[in-house]
């Protein structure tokens, strides 16, 4: 189903004729597009908002402009409220004005800030100010909209409070206007009618409509120079040995495609600290200084939103270059020149989910197919040891496996350099062969002897270890308490306190939160390993993975314990609801799936490792080979 557009004229006859009619088709669309069947206050606000467009549209002599509504932002789940499409006066180009539509009748500062607003009509949390929120939108399509990039002044945006007056959002003129975030209330509407006559002609805007919607999606020449400016600059990225071979590799491949109109596939492994995030930032970088369209995906949504905290920092344009693999289901093929798939071991069967709509979810494809198409060279930077939940399919044979259907090549490249775990290959190698996840499962486990760049030990109780790591953060270091996932996991209290869901004899703390919000002095889950308040609660594979930190604890819960010579997985204390089933995860996948969720754990430190097993025989056992 394609967009709901209409012309003006047609707009406004439809609102005085059968409202229902238009009602009916804005839910079919945001049923197509995933977003769920509309709510009573998102059908109140096309009732309130949609007549008054439609007036000041005819009052303004724009029968003719086309209406595209609840634009989707592209690989976005964002919507526009109204995207005007016609003729600039002027210039006699296309020309768009996308318009953010507010039923607030006043709203305040929140606090001191001068970009959250206060609206009465919604108490609990503050709003982004108009003006902001819609300023966002245009950028975000000037940037990714490529028929906006040929033209010379496409684009504006307009907040209009038409139940609002100018006193009583008197705290929001604060902010300085631009020709992107320009606010009228419903006291100016003379005034908004006229700013659209100086961007809008009196003609049909059809042609204007089909090329905006039917535009191919990518980044803009603009964006990527933010972004290379941002990222690529940036004196961390070093490459060294295969990390500059991978990097080497992708940007002839690059070349080649857009030379020879080609395809070529990149798969990068590589084990925890090898590099991989490094080269996926330093590709995003050169690549969009040669003025290549590139997007970084993953299908974390803590690594996807810290690395737009944290590469993106400084620019919340670059942000827009963080992307998930789910956002990808209706893009067009080699749309963009690269892809770069950070943490591809996390790529799913397919990109729906529950709240996707059944006609999509009936000819949904597979993701990987998805990402595959989307870009001439997509870049696959994965650990196949890390594949931690039922449904993950980022293997090296499942990608050449599909890349072979196409016809495609397939260029590999193995990361044997070792940066985490203060680059010890021998920790890495040691952690495999504990888990046997080694070359020879049923090898004897080495002796553990620490270096001089990294240390290992078994504490004999969870509150040795929080003090020895408490002891190092309190020094300005960065440390962690993760944990296997064997503990219920409870929402926050009424009155913002955790639940302390991690019990270990009288030792209990919370687990990470699960929201994308701070709560009760923790950080969201997105920033727990990055926020320094996350040292107070237990992370967990999900919220880890992905990341580093200098310190590491780690708690082996009952699900995983060592008998007599070997590893013994309990399904039954574990308390993640995704391997409850035996019908989608059994026994043998349930073993292989917990100890890669373990190798993950033991695979943060940068610079130590403290164990803790909360099984007597297991602990025994690590104490045995950890420096004896």
């Amino acid at each position: 189903m394609g967009n709901v557009r209409l012309g003006a004229r047609a707009l406004g006859e439809g609102i005085r004729g059968n409202f229902s009619v238009l009602e009916e088709a804005l839910e079919n669309y945001l049923v197509f597009e995933g977003a769920g069947r509309p709510g009573p206050g998102e059908r109140r606000s096309w009732r309130g908002s949609l007549p008054v467009l439609a007036r000041d549209l005819e009052d303004a002599g724009l029968s003719e402009v086309e209406v595209i509504l609840e634009y989707r932002l592209p690989l976005s789940s964002k919507r526009a409220d109204a995207i005007l499409a016609g003729v600039h006066p002027k210039t006699g180009r296309p020309s768009y004005v996308v318009v953010e539509l507010k039923q607030w009748s006043g709203a305040t500062r929140w606090e001191d800030s001068d970009t959250l607003v206060d609206v009465a009509a919604a108490p609990y949390r503050p709003s982004l100010h108009p003006g902001l929120q819609v300023a966002g939108y245009g950028e975000y399509l000037r940037d990714f909209v490529r028929a906006l990039d040929e033209e010379p002044d496409p684009l504006a945006g307009v907040a209009y409070l038409h139940n609002a007056t100018d006193g009583t959002v008197a705290d929001l003129w604060d902010r300085q206007q631009t020709n992107l975030s320009r606010m009228f209330t419903g006291q100016r509407r003379g005034e908004f009618i006229d700013f659209l006559k100086t961007r809008l002609a009196p003609e049909p805007g059809r042609d204007a409509a089909d090329a905006f919607i039917s535009s191919s999606i990518a980044p803009s020449k603009q964006l990527l120079s933010v972004a290379a400016k941002e990222i690529q600059e940036r004196e961390q990225f070093v490459l060294l040995d295969e990390q500059r071979v991978a990097y080497e590799l992708v940007l002839r491949a690059v070349e080649k495609a857009r030379r020879a109109d080609s395809k070529t596939v990149v798969v990068v492994t590589g084990s925890p600290g090898s590099g991989k995030s490094v080269i996926a930032l330093s590709l995003l970088g050169e690549l969009a200084r040669r003025g290549r369209t590139v997007l970084h995906a993953t299908g974390s949504k803590s690594f996807t939103q810290t690395m737009r905290q944290v590469a993106g920092k400084g620019s919340t344009r670059s942000k827009n270059l963080f992307k998930y693999f789910n956002s990808f289901m209706s893009a067009e093929p080699n749309d963009l020149d690269v892809i770069v798939l950070d943490e591809a071991h996390r790529i799913r069967e397919k990109s729906v989910n529950r709240y996707t709509p059944k006609q999509l979810r009936e000819h949904a494809r597979l993701q990987v197919d998805e990402l595959m198409d989307v870009a001439r060279v997509p870049v696959f930077l994965l650990d196949e040891h890390q594949v931690v939940r039922p449904g993950e399919m980022g293997t090296v044979a499942d990608i050449k496996a599909h890349a072979a259907a196409r016809g495609l090549p397939v260029q590999q490249v193995d990361l044997n350099g070792q940066f985490r775990s203060g680059g010890s290959d021998v920790y890495l190698n040691w952690v495999h062969a504990l888990l046997g996840l080694g070359n020879d499962p049923e090898a004897e486990t080495p002796v553990w002897r620490d270096e001089p760049t990294f240390s290992v030990d078994v504490v004999d109780s969870v509150e040795e270890m929080e003090g020895r790591l408490r002891a190092r953060f309190e020094a300005g270091e960065n440390a962690r308490i993760t944990a296997g996932y064997c503990w219920p996991w409870s929402n926050p209290n009424t009155d913002g306190s955790l639940v302390r869901d991690v019990k270990i004899g009288e030792w209990a703390k919370p687990w990470n939160l699960k929201s994308d919000r701070a709560i009760g002095g923790a950080p969201p889950s997105w920033l727990w390993a990055y926020d320094p308040a996350g040292f107070e609660q237990v992370g967990c594979v999900y919220t880890a993975q992905g990341f580093e930190y200098s310190w590491n604890g780690v708690i082996l819960g009952p699900d995983l314990v060592w008998r007599d010579d070997r590893w013994v997985s309990r399904r039954e204390y574990n308390r993640d609801p995704d391997f409850k089933s035996t019908k989608t995860v059994d026994d043998v996948t349930f073993d292989r799936l917990v100890r890669h969720v373990y190798k993950v754990l033991l695979t943060r430190g940068l610079r130590g490792t403290l164990l803790y097993s909360t099984d007597d025989e297991t602990l025994s056992m690590l104490r045995g080979l950890v420096n004896p």
